[in-house]
C-alpha cells in the first residue's frame, strides 16, 4: 500500500491585533492548501493575533478577539477535509499559554500549549506567557460557551499530545522547541509520530536560516521522519523582519522550500511525502528502534478521522513524492539588501503615508540607505509583474494613483522616493556629483539644496544675542566654538528633511502625502555614540542603525 502525503506549510504577513485580516490570509492559506491537495496545513506562531501583539497579549480582549476567529474557521465548511494547525493565545486556570489549536471539519482536536519560551535577544516570552511544563501529558479544557455551541464539544484535550489519524502520527512542537537541546520532537518520533510540525515566529537574522536548516535536517536525519517548518513573515509591527522561509524536509533532505524574502502577504509550501520511505528510513537504523522501545515517555494520542493520504481506490498514480533540492540561501550582501527593504515596504504600506525622503550626503552610509530603498522597488515591481493583486493595490494606494502599474523600480522610485544633497560652502562637489549620479540611477526625485543662507541667519541671530560671532578652528575659534558650528548645519539638515518630506508631496501633487523620513547613521555609530545628535541620525526610520 502506497502512502503518499501532500501537506503544506505557510509563511503569512500576519499584523499583529489586524483580527479581520489574518483571518482573511488564513483562510486563503487553507483553501490554496487544499486546493494544492494538501490534507495537513500548519500555519505560523501565534497567527490569529499575530506575533507582535506584545503588552496586547495580556488583554483579556485579545484572547477573545481569537476565539473569535476561530470561531469563523470552524463555521466555515469550505474548510472540511484538512487538519488545520494555526495558533492563538489561550487562558487556561488562569494562566495564558501560547498554544496551537488543531482543528478538523469543525471541532477541535486538541489545543498544545508551547513548552518552551524564547527569552533571550528581541524575544521577551514569558512576559506574555507561561510554559506547559507536563512533557507527555495532558488535561481537559473547558471551552467557551459560544465555541462548544459550534462544535458540539464541552471540552477538548489541553497539553502535550499526539494527533493520531487513520494512516499516520502528528507530533507539535513551536519555535524556540527546535532550538533546545532536548527537543520535543525527539521523544515524540521514538514514539511513532512520523510527522512533526513547527509553527514559529522567527525573524531574520544573518545567516540564521542556515542554523534552522541545520537543526531539521539533523532531526530527520537522526530522528527519521517529515517535518514542517512554517514562519511569520513581515513586518508586524516591530523593528524586526520575520523572513518566512517554509520548509518541508524528510529524512534528512529538503523536499520544498518558500523564499525568504518577498512581500506576497499569503506563501503556501507543499510537498507530497512518501511515509513508506520513513518507515523503511527509521526500520533501517537498529540503535533508533532499540531506544524507542526502552523509551519511558508514551504520549497520549488524539485520534483525527481523516486519512492524510489517499484511499487505494482513489490513489492517483500520477502523484509522486517531491524531490529533494539542494537550499537556497543568499549571500550576506543579498540579506543587507533584501531583508531591510521588505521591512520599509510593509512599514510604508501599513503607514498610509506616501513614500519615503532621504537626505543623501555623497556618503556611503546615506548611498547604501537609498540603495536598499531601491532594494525595495525592485521586489515590489516583481511582485506586481506576476499580478500580486495585495502588491498591485498597496502601490495604487501609497502612489496615490489607482490603477498605476510601475514597469521598472526607477518609475516606482519617482513616486514615492525623494533624496536631497543638503549642502554647503563646506560641502565637497565631489559628494554633491556622488548624491546627483545615485539618485538618476535609482530614479529618485533628486532636490539639490544649498543651505548657507540659513546657517548664515543662525549664527547672526546667536550674534545679535550674545554680541558674539563664533568662527571654526582653522578661523582661530575655540574648540567649543568649532564644534558647536559644525553641529549648526547637522541639525539644521534635520529640520529641513522634516520640511521637505511634509511639503514636497504637496508642490509635486496637491493631494500627495508626506513622506517618511529615514536617517543613515549605520549601527556602529549608534553603539558608539559617535554622531551628532538630532541631525539626519534622528528621523522616522533608520534601515542600516
Amino acid at each position: 500500500m502506497v502512502h503518499y502525503v501532500t501537506v503544506a506549510t505557510c509563511a503569512l504577513n500576519q499584523w499583529a491585533l489586524d483580527f479581520q485580516g489574518n483571518y482573511e490570509r488564513i483562510r486563503e492559506s487553507i483553501l490554496q492548501a487544499k486546493a494544492g491537495g494538501a490534507r495537513l496545513r500548519i500555519g505560523p506562531e501565534l497567527e490569529i493575533p499575530g506575533y507582535g501583539c506584545q503588552d496586547h497579549f495580556l488583554e483579556s480582549d485579545t484572547t477573545l478577539h481569537s476565539w473569535e476567529v476561530l470561531a469563523r474557521l470552524l463555521q466555515d465548511r469550505s474548510l472540511d477535509g484538512v487538519l488545520i494547525d494555526t495558533g492563538m493565545p489561550v487562558l487556561h486556570r488562569n494562566s495564558r499559554y501560547n498554544c496551537r489549536v488543531v482543528i478538523l471539519d469543525g471541532r477541535i482536536l486538541l489545543i498544545r500549549p508551547k513548552m518552551h519560551l524564547a527569552n533571550d535577544g528581541n524575544y521577551r516570552e514569558p512576559r506574555w506567557f507561561t510554559e506547559w511544563a507536563r512533557v507527555a501529558s495532558t488535561e481537559d479544557y473547558v471551552l467557551p460557551r459560544f465555541i462548544a455551541d459550534i462544535t458540539g464539544q464541552k471540552t477538548v484535550p489541553f497539553g502535550d499530545a499526539l494527533i493520531s489519524t487513520e494512516d499516520s502520527c502528528v507530533g507539535i512542537e513551536l519555535c524556540e522547541e527546535l532550538f533546545t537541546p532536548q527537543s520535543p520532537h525527539i521523544a515524540m518520533s521514538l514514539d511513532g509520530a512520523e510527522i512533526i510540525v513547527n509553527s514559529s515566529g522567527s525573524h531574520h537574522e544573518l545567516r540564521k536560516l542556515g542554523r534552522r536548516i541545520e537543526l531539521i535536517r539533523e532531526a530527520t536525519l537522526k530522528c527519521g521522519g517529515v517535518y514542517l517548518y512554517a514562519n511569520q513573515k513581515g513586518c508586524d509591527g516591530d523593528r524586526v523582519y520575520y523572513d518566512g522561509s517554509a520548509m518541508v524536509l524528510a529524512n534528512g533532505e529538503i523536499l520544498a522550500m518558500g523564499t525568504q524574502f518577498s512581500i506576497s502577504d499569503v506563501e503556501v509550501t507543499l510537498a507530497t511525502v512518501d511515509l513508506g520511505a520513513v518507515r523503511a528510513f527509521r526500520a533501517g537504523m537498529s540503535s533508533r528502534s532499540t531506544q524507542a522501545a526502552r523509551s519511558s515517555v508514551r504520549y497520549p494520542r488524539v485520534v483525527a478521522g481523516i486519512s492524510l493520504s489517499a484511499q487505494q481506490a482513489q490513489f492517483d498514480f500520477s502523484v509522486r513524492p517531491t524531490r529533494p533540492l539542494a537550499p537556497r540561501l543568499h549571500a550576506p550582501a543579498e540579506e543587507i539588501a533584501l531583508g531591510p527593504a521588505c521591512w520599509l515596504w510593509d512599514y510604508v504600506r501599513r503607514s498610509s503615508l506616501g513614500g519615503f525622503f532621504l537626505p543623501l550626503s555623497g556618503g556611503i552610509d546615506s548611498c547604501a540607505t537609498a540603495v536598499v530603498v531601491h532594494s525595495m522597488c525592485r521586489l515590489v515591481v516583481d511582485a506586481c509583474g506576476r499580478g500580486d493583486a495585495q502588491a498591485l493595490a498597496d502601490v495604487g494606494r501609497v502612489c496615490g494613483e489607482s490603477g498605476f502599474v510601475p514597469a521598472t523600480a526607477q518609475e516606482l522610485a519617482s513616486r514615492i522616493f525623494c533624496t536631497s544633497f543638503m549642502g554647503t560652502a563646506n560641502s565637497t562637489a565631489e559628494t554633491r556629483a556622488r548624491a546627483r549620479a545615485l539618485a538618476a540611477a535609482i530614479g529618485s526625485y533628486h532636490i539639490d539644496v544649498d543651505m548657507d543662507a540659513v546657517v548664515a541667519a543662525i549664527v547672526g541671530l546667536f550674534a545679535l544675542v550674545t554680541g558674539r560671532t563664533p568662527r571654526y578652528a582653522v578661523h582661530g575659534g575655540t574648540s567649543a566654538e568649532n564644534l558647536a558650528l559644525q553641529n549648526i548645519q547637522a541639525r539644521l539638515r534635520m529640520l529641513l528633511a522634516y520640511l521637505l518630506a511634509a511639503l514636497v508631496p504637496w508642490v509635486r501633487r496637491a493631494a500627495g502625502r508626506p513622506l517618511l523620513v529615514l536617517a543613515s547613521a549605520n549601527v556602529d555609530e549608534a553603539l558608539r555614540g559617535y554622531f551628532t545628535k538630532y541631525d539626519c541620525s534622528s528621523a522616522d526610520l533608520n534601515p542600516i542603525g
